[in-house]
Formats: C-alpha cells, sequence, structure tokens
C-alpha cells in the first residue's frame, strides 16, 4: 500500500508500528515544554537535518533542527502563543527546494502560517497568508504531498457543525499558494461539516477519502459515513466511477453506512485500509443492536457497500458534549501481513490489541501479539506531573531507522484551563536502529 505522506505528527500513541529492536537507548532532550496542552506536535527528518515542532514554556510555537551528527539544537521562536486547547496542533513540511511550512496553533481562529526563506533554516521563517481568502476560521491544519512531490495543505474553514474543507496547491518556483479547486472539496452548508480521514494514496491508483458528518459541536452528533475517491484531486467520483459533484454535500455524496445522530459513531475514529484484493476497507465504530460498541468494516461487494460487524464486545462508551476528550478506544485501518488481514485496536482499560480477521466475513477469527516498535517504558510515566499522559510521534525510514519524540502533558480537559499551572516538561527524542 503506498499511502500519501504525511508530513505532520506521523501517529497517536495508539499507532506505533512494528519491529524495532527492544533495547532502550539515551534520551536526547530537546527543550522544556508547556505542559498543559494535549495539542499534537510534529517532527520532521530529511538528512542530514532534524526539524521539531513545539510549545515552549512560555507557550510560543518553536522550531528545533540539528544535523543529525549532532546533539545540539538550534531553536527559533515564532510570535504565536498556545492557551489549553488540544484543537491547537502544529504542522511541518519541507518542500522539493528545502523550504519550511509550519502552521498550526488555531481552533477557529486566522491562519497561522509561516514559511522559510531560506532552505532548511528555521532562523528564517516568517509569518505570511496563503490565498488570502477563507483564512480567518482555520482548524485541522494538514500538510501532505502527492506521489509527484506537489505540496498540499489542507484545513476546515468555519466552525465544528459548519465548515467547509478548503485545499491549496503550493507552486514552488513562485513561492505561491493557489486553491486546488475553486470551490470547496466538502461543503457543510451552514448546517454541518465532515470530519475527513485522508485522502490516502491507495495501492489502486486512486486517492481514496472517507468523513463523517458533523451537525453541532456535540461530540455525539456524527453520522453518515461517507466516501469519495480520485486520481488527480481535482475531479472526483463515486466508488461506482460515476462523477461525484462538487463541492460535495450531504445531499449528493456517497454514504457508505447511514448511521443516524447518537449511535457511537466518532471522528477522528475512522480509518482506511486494504485488503489482498487491493479493495477499500472503511474502518469505523458504532453502537450494535444491543446498544454496545463495535468495531465495523465496510467493503464494496457485489456492486454494494457491505457493512460488517468485526467484534462482538459487552461494553458500551457513552461520549458526548463540547470541546477534546481522551478517546477509550482508538482503531487502525486493516492491512495485509503475510497473507492475513490484521487490524489493531486501543482499548483504554486493556491496551493494544492485534487481530486476524477473516478475509470473507471481516470477523475476528484470532487474536496475536501487539508489537511495538520501542520498549514499554516509553509509555509509562514519569511521576513528574499529575494526571499526565505520554505523547509519542515517529519517523521511520530504511536510512536512518526511527526516531521517537516524547512528551508528557496534562490529559484533555475540554480544552479548558486547570486550576493549577503545571511545571515544565521535558521534550526528548530517542533512536532506533537495528
Amino acid at each position: 500500500m503506498k499511502v500519501i505522506q504525511l508530513i505532520g505528527a506521523l501517529a497517536a500513541v495508539a499507532w506505533m508500528g512494528c519491529g524495532i529492536s527492544n533495547r532502550q537507548p539515551q534520551a536526547m532532550p530537546v527543550d522544556r515544554i508547556w505542559a498543559g496542552c494535549a495539542a499534537s506536535y510534529s517532527m520532521i527528518t530529511v538528512p542530514p537535518y532534524q526539524f521539531v515542532a513545539y510549545y515552549d514554556t512560555s507557550r510560543y510555537m518553536t522550531i528545533a533542527q540539528r544535523k543529525l551528527t549532532e546533539s545540539v539544537w538550534k531553536r527559533q521562536r515564532l510570535a504565536t502563543q498556545v492557551g489549553w486547547d488540544a484543537h491547537n496542533s502544529i504542522e511541518m513540511a519541507i518542500d522539493s527546494a528545502g523550504f519550511i511550512h509550519v502552521s498550526g496553533n488555531m481552533h477557529v481562529d486566522t491562519l497561522v502560517y509561516f514559511r522559510s526563506e531560506k532552505p532548511f533554516d528555521a532562523a528564517t521563517l516568517i509569518r505570511h497568508t496563503m490565498v488570502g481568502r477563507d483564512e480567518h476560521a482555520v482548524t485541522y491544519p494538514e500538510f501532505f504531498k502527492t506521489p509527484d512531490g506537489k505540496l498540499i495543505f489542507g484545513y476546515r474553514h468555519g466552525s465544528s457543525g459548519k465548515g467547509n474543507q478548503l485545499y491549496n496547491r503550493y507552486d514552488v518556483k513562485t513561492k505561491r499558494w493557489h486553491r486546488l479547486l475553486d470551490v470547496p472539496l466538502i461543503d457543510g452548508e451552514g448546517q454541518s461539516n465532515a470530519y475527513i480521514h485522508g485522502p490516502v494514496s491507495g495501492p489502486d491508483g486512486y486517492f481514496h477519502l472517507i468523513w463523517v458528518w458533523r451537525m453541532n459541536p456535540d461530540a455525539n452528533a456524527n453520522c453518515n459515513v461517507s466516501y469519495a475517491r480520485s486520481k488527480d484531486l481535482v475531479t472526483w467520483e463515486r466508488s461506482d466511477g460515476t462523477r461525484q459533484p462538487l463541492p460535495i454535500t450531504m445531499e449528493n455524496c456517497e454514504i457508505i453506512d447511514p448511521v443516524p445522530i447518537g449511535k457511537g459513531l466518532l471522528n477522528g475514529n475512522i480509518a482506511l485500509g486494504f485488503d489482498q484484493g487491493k479493495n477499500v476497507i472503511v474502518s469505523y465504530h458504532k453502537y450494535d443492536k444491543e446498544g454496545n460498541i463495535q468495531v465495523y468494516n465496510a467493503r464494496k461487494e457485489a456492486g454494494k457497500w457491505t457493512v460488517h460487524q468485526t467484534t462482538d464486545w459487552n461494553w458500551r462508551w457513552d461520549f458526548g458534549g463540547w470541546g477534546s476528550i481522551t478517546a477509550r478506544l482508538n482503531l487502525q485501518g486493516i492491512v495485509v501481513e503475510g497473507g492475513d488481514i490484521t487490524q489493531a485496536v486501543f482499548i483504554d482499560t486493556i491496551g493494544h490489541q492485534k487481530f486476524v480477521l477473516d478475509s470473507q466475513s471481516l470477523r475476528v477469527k484470532q487474536q496475536v501479539a501487539y508489537v511495538r516498535p520501542y520498549p514499554d517504558s516509553l509509555l509509562t510515566l514519569s511521576g513528574r506531573l499529575a494526571m499526565a499522559q505520554v505523547n509519542l510521534i515517529k519517523n521511520t525510514s530504511a536510512d536512518y531507522g526511527t526516531y521517537v519524540l516524547r512528551w508528557e502533558t496534562l490529559k484533555r480537559n475540554r480544552d479548558k484551563p486547570y486550576d493549577f499551572l503545571p511545571e515544565p516538561q521535558w521534550l526528548e527524542l530517542y533512536h532506533y536502529t537495528d
């Protein structure tokens, strides 16, 4: 499977792959950080350089860079400060000419975007606009590169329950951004918004995009698992090859599963995968007939989407309300391993689990060991910070092995301040090679 390279925070704790040595290397300190906000950071490793984006002890967005052969970091503080909102993630990219792009610290805010004046030099980052319109209510920035190296920037404009999904493309020669499309890719029409996963470049030559619709800011107001695909990110179609009109709306989109509001569907917990036949499989969770939470996998079979219940659990996760919440359940997309298809999940009371699925029914056939690419000790809290959580992201390449960035913050609190200020914590880097 070939996936579009996501340049920002590559994964959360739950999704760390397999196969790295369990030996624990020495931690390399990057900086002390603000521990009040659980927003995602970003790391890029482009030999001979490495870049890390985070919020420092004074809450400023900061970029640290070094040469891989050196342990000394050069730091550049940027003129934007975060509060307590876990939505305010940081995303980074490096274009084909070596210029650094950084965006973040936004939750329905004016676009925050910096670009370096010199290649591979964070000290020259300067704030810019992009296209100059629909940049006053930005959330969920994302940089990614297409297989031919074009840099794309996506974001939501608007708010939860009332927003559009927009995409820009970058011209390396002119150093200018342009709209990828003349209209929003997905338009909530002032009544909803799409929480997306993708676009993901699949083994069939298509970019695949899935999403759920949110009707208001409440976390239980998600509905209608939806789908579209494209070969160029400009012209879109449905799974049967018919044209998908743009902008995509609730009325004209292809709905895989019409899950009603309040039935266990959560944005951020949808995923894409592919089976042995390169068929796309859409993963999500919802309540079964008894009201228990279950993982479901949908696949196009005999010309129509067939929804398979994968798990048979006897527990329920009730969620709702405004603001960022801590997930009790996370799921990963289906992957092919050794001729089988497998799926990993994380449950807060159990930990990571990995299942081999039946290729036809997509039900759990066997549970197998979940192997992390890092020692279990990285998930152990240091005890320096009460009510804390561990945050991890990683970069992996055959050229340099695996780098894991680790930091501790307070748990999510629906983006509201705690009644105390946490002590600064260390942002640390670990390097694994076999």
